[in-house]
């Protein structure tokens, strides 16, 4: 039998919670250590997830008992962690974004490149199965060349208040996921254009932010991608790709909990709503995030998102932020 890889983690909130539980699902891997300067909520997941219980990541990473780290602690504790893991010679998977201050992140560029073990970024929604296929039948010339996506990212409800001001805005806590989306089919972008709107919610407004957003992508070759982002959906968690080439269009809808449809002499093609939280919505995605993060870890090839992945995304949004504040297009180089 494989030994177990020893997972060390950082933050217990609520996608804390996530990567513990992904990691209890996985045969390969245990929890050794959870780390929480709040240590009540530390002491909670490692009784039902397992491990040792720290209020201290140096005595985490000076354990000796850690082979990989997840960095699911609040953003601007992303970059030191990283950078604490790097420097301990520590696989890591850190939740998006790297840090708010793209100078921040790029003076740890040449330490993450020459890194000697993996980093990977927590841009889950590479990993769901259905949006995986689409970008396999798109690479296989299904609809011929890329020429338009469409990314549709809607939440169920607002944010609570007191996340806002440090979300770092809509564009690097939000809209960023359906950026690496973006460059997940079409790598090399070079122009954006942005958006915002306050249309419903006088504490986003107070909080100097958007509730609803589009952006526009142009690639290099001129494919364009369309990214539509509002922090309410009454039908739900709302997650959509559309993919429209020159022969022909590639679409994933919504999840729902049935299949069942009603027809009747009031509506017709009637269903249930669609799942309402990212949670439900990714919950497969996130254990496979990690489970693909442990093959880099083991040496193996992986398709895990890295440290350039969660760059280019940051340069992106605040590209988004800076079009949206001047209604500018703006021109990006993501090398």
């Amino acid at each position: 039998m494989t030994q177990q890889i020893r997972v060390g983690l950082f933050g217990t909130g609520r996608i804390g919670q996530v990567h513990a539980m992904s990691v209890a699902t996985l045969d390969e891997a245990t929890l050794s250590w959870v780390c929480d300067p709040f240590v009540e909520g530390a002491k909670q997941t490692a009784a039902e997830f397992g491990g040792r219980v720290s209020d201290d990541p140096h005595e985490v990473f000076a354990s000796g008992e850690v082979d990989a780290v997840i960095v699911a602690s609040p953003t601007k504790t992303h970059l030191d962690l990283l950078e604490m893991a790097v420097d301990a010679n520590i696989p890591v998977l850190c939740e998006k974004p790297i840090d708010l201050d793209i100078g921040r992140v790029d003076a740890l560029r040449a330490k993450a490149a020459s890194a000697g073990v993996p980093i990977a970024l927590g841009f889950n929604k590479r990993f769901d199965r259905h949006f995986v296929e689409l970008r396999r039948r798109v690479g296989a010339n299904e609809i011929g060349a890329l020429e338009q996506l469409v990314i549709t990212s809607r939440d169920p409800a607002e944010p609570p208040a007191a996340y806002l001001p440090q979300s770092g805005g809509i564009f690097r806590d939000m809209t960023i996921h359906d950026l690496d989306m973006a460059r997940y089919f079409i790598p090399d972008i070079v122009e954006v254009s942005a958006r915002g709107a306050n249309v419903f919610s006088d504490g986003i407004r107070e909080a100097n932010d958007f509730d609803s957003t589009v952006v526009t992508l142009r690639g290099s070759k001129d494919e364009l991608v369309t990214v539509l982002n509002s922090r309410h959906s009454a039908y739900g968690y709302d997650q959509r790709i559309e993919a429209f080439g020159a022969t022909g269009l590639l679409h994933v809808g919504n999840k729902s909990d049935s299949l069942v449809r009603y027809w009747g002499s009031r509506s017709v093609e009637s269903a249930g709503p669609y799942q309402d939280f990212f949670l439900e919505r990714y919950a497969e995605a996130y254990r496979l995030e990690v489970a693909e993060f442990l093959r880099a870890v083991r040496g193996l090839p992986s398709r895990s998102p890295g440290f350039e992945d969660g760059r280019a995304a940051l340069i992106l949004a605040d590209a988004a932020e800076e079009s949206a504040r001047t209604g500018v297009a703006v021109a990006v180089n993501l090398n």
